[in-house]
């Protein structure tokens, strides 16, 4: 059994998330100061692969590798709706999405759904030595479920904010690296 570390990322600010706006595919990454990453070189490095998790992954040095069981949750008909909007034309829906994580009242793909994705390719993850993956925040709280087997539910109760890192270790079953 080999090491592993995992570090996901969360893809840098979006105008969709400043705004609170739902995402598309194409939403590009706002301008960074700087770099937030340091040194990187000998690690691995995958990303989603919308727009905004392969610019941010661009911001890292070396070749970046395309993972497409990382892509956002499918928001259906909802991509691109704002929060107001939904808030004001669809409360109820709204209200059921964020309460239950198998709903899928946009069209699209549930929490629940979702989490299954990432279990399923955490499970399968099986090159050692040390990674990183370009993500979204979504999916960085369906592996925190997953990994500490908490209640979907509890997926709505944590915030991801652009460029968190979540550190994972495996060594015969995953784990959360705190640091």
């Amino acid at each position: 059994m080999k090491a592993v570390r995992l570090t996901l990322i969360c893809h840098a600010l979006t105008q969709a998330q400043k705004t609170g706006r739902l995402h598309h595919a194409d939403d590009a990454i706002l301008p960074l100061a700087s770099s937030p990453f340091a040194d990187l070189s000998g690690v691995s490095v995958l990303t989603a692969p919308e727009r905004r998790a392969c610019e941010t992954a661009a911001l890292l040095s070396g070749g970046v590798e395309v993972e497409p069981a990382l892509a956002d949750c499918d928001l259906g008909r909802w991509r691109g709706l704002a929060l107001k909007q939904l808030q004001a034309e669809q409360p109820q829906a709204l209200a059921e999405w964020l309460q239950n994580p198998a709903s899928d009242v946009h069209g699209g793909e549930s929490f629940s759904a979702l989490c299954q994705r990432m279990a399923d390719w955490l499970a399968a993850f099986d090159r050692s030595g040390e990674w990183i993956a370009i993500t979204h925040p979504m999916n960085m709280r369906a592996v925190l479920v997953q990994v500490l087997g908490c209640p979907l539910g509890a997926g709505q109760r944590i915030d991801v904010l652009p460029l968190s890192r979540l550190d994972l270790s495996f060594t015969g079953q995953w784990r959360l690296r705190l640091g």
